[in-house]
């Protein structure tokens, strides 16, 4: 109550720090906190609910993986989506207490990529028009670092990152949490773009097989004289999608060059694309 007292215009940072250590020594602490927490941002008084994002976000950085697994669940963040939806707060909760919770949320979508329910809760907010973009995250505002941090992160493997990193983060001069923010924003995006390619990579390499495969049993069906006009013309759309895939081939193989294992199995699948498109030509075009 004293820390998301509304008649206080500035944050109570001892009573927060009290709360966050209240938290963390409690076992059930963070179940607690969370069900408080939600019923405090959902005040028709804007004051008591701002204080009160303060808390969940001061909580978020200080609370650790206990607190992070909860407010991850469907129980709070669906709490969350009530003050924005016009069925349930909505329709009285102020336009500045909507903004802080739709940046909170979708902060949380970038610093835990690996929590499904908060990416699936954010989704279902743009999808059903209650969040028109995503928000700018403020520059000033230090988020926690994913949790657990993926393996062979960009802060695991660039020692100078992560040495940067450290001491900026120990400064107490808001320029230099400002430069730790984006930071980590910039390793945060790097990791993604690391992660699509990852998919791309997996993605192309499977239908490359699969197509393959099919190539190679409507040969052999044509090459007994087996084959029917429709299947025919199924054999000719597989042969054109595969003649498209070489590129694309080609630009996954120039993307994965540092890893030697990726472009190994790039460089089999093209191997296979190739085969198989060289027996057509000579089969089914020459003919």
């Amino acid at each position: 109550d004293e820390a998301t007292d509304p008649s206080v215009s500035e944050e109570n940072w001892e009573c927060i720090q009290r709360f966050c250590e209240q938290v963390n020594a409690d076992t059930e602490g963070p179940w607690f906190a969370l069900r408080l927490l939600a019923h405090k941002i959902q005040s028709p008084q804007e004051g008591e609910a701002l204080h009160a994002l303060t808390v969940l976000e001061t909580c978020v950085n200080n609370c650790g993986d206990r607190f992070h697994s909860e407010m991850a669940k469907f129980r709070f963040l669906n709490e969350l989506i009530k003050v924005l939806s016009p069925k349930y707060y909505g329709i009285w909760s102020s336009e500045k207490v909507k903004s802080r919770v739709t940046e909170v949320i979708f902060s949380w979508t970038v610093w835990f990529p690996q929590e499904v329910k908060i990416q699936d809760a954010y989704q279902m907010l743009k999808k059903q028009g209650i969040v028109k973009e995503d928000p700018k995250l403020p520059e000033d505002k230090i988020l926690p670092p994913p949790s657990p941090r993926p393996q062979n992160s960009i802060f695991d493997t660039d020692e100078e990152k992560s040495k940067l990193l450290a001491r900026l983060l120990r400064s107490s001069h808001p320029e230099d949490l400002q430069a730790a923010n984006r930071l980590i924003q910039s390793v945060v995006r790097e990791e993604q773009e690391k992660s699509a390619q990852v998919s791309r990579r997996v993605n192309t390499i499977s239908e490359v097989s699969e197509n393959v495969k099919r190539m190679d049993e409507f040969l052999e069906s044509y090459r007994r004289g087996e084959l029917s006009p429709a299947d025919q013309e199924s054999l000719q759309a597989l042969f054109q999608r595969c003649e498209r895939l070489r590129p694309l081939l080609f630009r996954l193989a120039s993307e994965a060059v540092p890893d030697e294992e990726a472009l190994a199995e790039i460089l089999q699948a093209n191997d296979q694309l190739s085969r198989v498109l060289g027996q057509y030509r000579q089969v089914v075009a020459s003919q």
